[in-house]
Parts: C-alpha cells; sequence; structure tokens
C-alpha cells in the first residue's frame, strides 16, 4: 500500500488532505512544519519508506521548499514525488517549487478529484487515477 505523508501547518488542510487520499486507499501520514517532516523520514523503517509527499509552502520552522531541498539533498532518503499545495498562485512560486526539486503544483483549494488524479499520476496507481479521471469528467 502507498503510504503519503501529508505536510501542512494547518490542521483543517491536513485533515482535507488525508481523508481524500485516505478515502482513495492509500496510507496517510502528517506533519505540522518541514522540520517535522524530516524527522519522519529520518525515523522511517527501511521498508515503509514514504511514497509521495504532499507539501504546503508556507510553515514555521521549515518551510515547503526548505524542507524539499533537504529532501533532495539526503541521499539515504527515498526520493519519492513531491506535489507542492499551495495557496501561492505567483508563476514564481511554482518555478522556485521545481527548482527545489518538486514535481508537481497545485493551487489551493485543490478539488478532491484533482487530488487524488495528480497523485495516483505521480504514485503510478493506474486504477485510482482512471477512478479519479472519471470523477473530474462527471
Amino acid at each position: 500500500m502507498n503510504r503519503i505523508l501529508v505536510i501542512d501547518d494547518a490542521a483543517t488542510v491536513r485533515m482535507y488532505h488525508r481523508k481524500i487520499l485516505g478515502d482513495a486507499g492509500w496510507q496517510t501520514d502528517e506533519a505540522i512544519n518541514g522540520l517535522e517532516a524530516l524527522e519522519k523520514v529520518n525515523n522511517q523503517p527501511c521498508d515503509e519508506p514514504f511514497d509521495l509527499y504532499v507539501v504546503d509552502i508556507n510553515m514555521p520552522k521549515m518551510d515547503g521548499y526548505t524542507f524539499v531541498r533537504e529532501l533532495r539533498r539526503h541521499a539515504a532518503a527515498t526520493q519519492a514525488p513531491v506535489m507542492m499545495v499551495s495557496t501561492e498562485a505567483q508563476s514564481q512560486d511554482t518555478h522556485v517549487a521545481f527548482d527545489a526539486g518538486a514535481n508537481c503544483y497545485l493551487v489551493k483549494p485543490a478539488k478532491p478529484q484533482e487530488l487524488v488524479l495528480t497523485a495516483a499520476l505521480l504514485l503510478g496507481d493506474a486504477q485510482a487515477a482512471l477512478k479519479a479521471a472519471e470523477g473530474v469528467r462527471t
């Protein structure tokens, strides 16, 4: 089963993303900022790495950009895809996210089908992608 780490300082956003991604059939965990997320990455069992990171940008202690840069520098960590999800909607924010090592960028609030479809594509989960794509078309 795919494991997703949701990183956001807002409890309601974490709950929203965990509910949507959990309902799609994935195991989710959460962190309130990049620092806590790095601790979870460093302490995860070798046989249970995270398969996807869903990351906010603006957080205390360590923002999303810094988390992604640190994750990408961390040789021992599984280099899973990173989905940035933020209220920042300027093109420069997208460029900074990609430069940091993110794989995609969604603007909050992400629609449930969009979040699931993007996660499914990044995870290579064809069944979940088809199901989410059907929801987008209706």
